[in-house]
């Protein structure tokens, strides 16, 4: 559940939960710690929506939760990126989109069998649901579009502008219309910062460390 915001300034986001949402309490399926929603983010279907540790959320995104959406721990949403379409949508740990970004995980029939968009009754469309996945450590540049079906792998980063129909290996930097790689990204810097990031923002049973408990030791 996360809580209504009242009368806070509109872009600046508190340590714990922060919407402006003032009539109501939107509820999600599960949150965790230190999320920070921006005041004007738009969220759609919340219900069908996890969100983990330490995860921002800026002003201007558009985010439907469709049939289940995922978003990990440390993971960034930046201004007006939507995530759209109906279907399931998955970000992993330390992943990120940038400004613009459209995610699409449904479409529509455009073979001229149905009727098309979501005011016409259901009985004369068909909605096609799919599903993207974004893995831990990648990275989706601004502007770029990602077409339902997708995996972009770990550590894979998407170029501006880029066009996405097909699944990305890790640890590449994928650039075009549609994308192809470019070259390779290093990741045991990465990785390894990882690590020790957990080490010091974790216990040793794996509970993260919210923001507020870490300054009341020495943060």
């Amino acid at each position: 559940m996360i809580r209504a915001s009242l009368n806070l300034p509109v872009n600046n986001p508190i340590w714990g939960y922060f919407m402006d949402y003032p009539a109501h309490i939107l509820n999600f399926h599960s949150i965790g710690e230190d999320v920070h929603i921006y005041a004007l983010a738009k969220i759609v279907m919340s219900e069908a929506i996890s969100i983990g540790d330490s995860v921002q959320i800026d002003d201007f995104t558009f985010i439907v939760g469709g049939l289940k959406t995922e978003i990990g721990s440390f993971v960034h949403i930046a201004s007006y990126a939507s995530v759209t379409g109906g279907g399931e949508f998955m970000m992993e740990d330390f992943s990120a989109l940038s400004s613009g970004v459209r995610i699409f995980t449904g479409n529509e029939d455009y073979s001229g069998a149905t009727m098309t968009n979501p005011t016409v009754p259901p009985r004369y469309r068909q909605p096609m649901r799919g599903w993207v996945r974004i893995e831990k450590h990648a990275v989706v540049g601004a502007n770029a579009v990602i077409m339902p079906g997708v995996v972009i792998g770990e550590g894979a980063v998407i170029a501006p502008n880029s066009v996405v129909t097909q699944s990305c290996a890790p640890w590449r930097l994928y650039s075009g219309n549609p994308v192809r790689p470019v070259m390779p990204r290093e990741s045991s810097t990465i990785l390894a910062l990882e690590k020790q990031l957990k080490s010091e923002l974790y216990t040793v049973d794996g509970y993260y460390i919210p923001h507020s408990q870490r300054l009341t030791i020495g943060e």
